[in-house]
């Protein structure tokens, strides 16, 4: 054999496995988990439990003076729906928004985050 008439090597070929992919679920779950990440939440006290499935929420944060630089306290008051009245008053929960329900109601309980003190 000279050095023209080298027989080729014959290269394994790899059969590739294509692999089927699962039914992908509608868009509206994507769009409206029950929970999803990096949705909006206020962390608050509740000052009232007195009402139907609805617990009111105080929200309180810092803001700084425009001219002295002083943080002054501000709180807001929000309605929120909790479906089986499972918070009391001193609780410390977390909401987040919602449809409406109501006039004032927009959000509703997400978790409650630490327990009131018995009396």
């Amino acid at each position: 054999m000279s050095a023209q008439e080298t027989p080729l090597q014959e290269t394994p070929v790899q059969e590739t496995q294509v692999q089927e992919t699962q039914p992908q679920e509608p868009r509206a779950q994507e769009r409206n988990p029950p929970e999803a990440k990096g949705a909006r939440t206020l962390t608050g006290r509740v000052v009232s439990d007195k009402m139907h499935k609805t617990i009111a929420v105080e929200i309180e944060r810092l803001v700084k003076h425009p001219t002295y630089g002083k943080y002054i306290r501000r709180t807001t008051k929000l309605l929120a729906h909790d479906e089986n009245g499972t918070s009391k008053e001193g609780d410390v929960v977390t909401i987040t928004p919602c449809r409406p329900m109501s006039r004032r109601k927009s959000w509703r309980l997400l978790e409650i985050v630490e327990k009131a003190a018995q009396r």
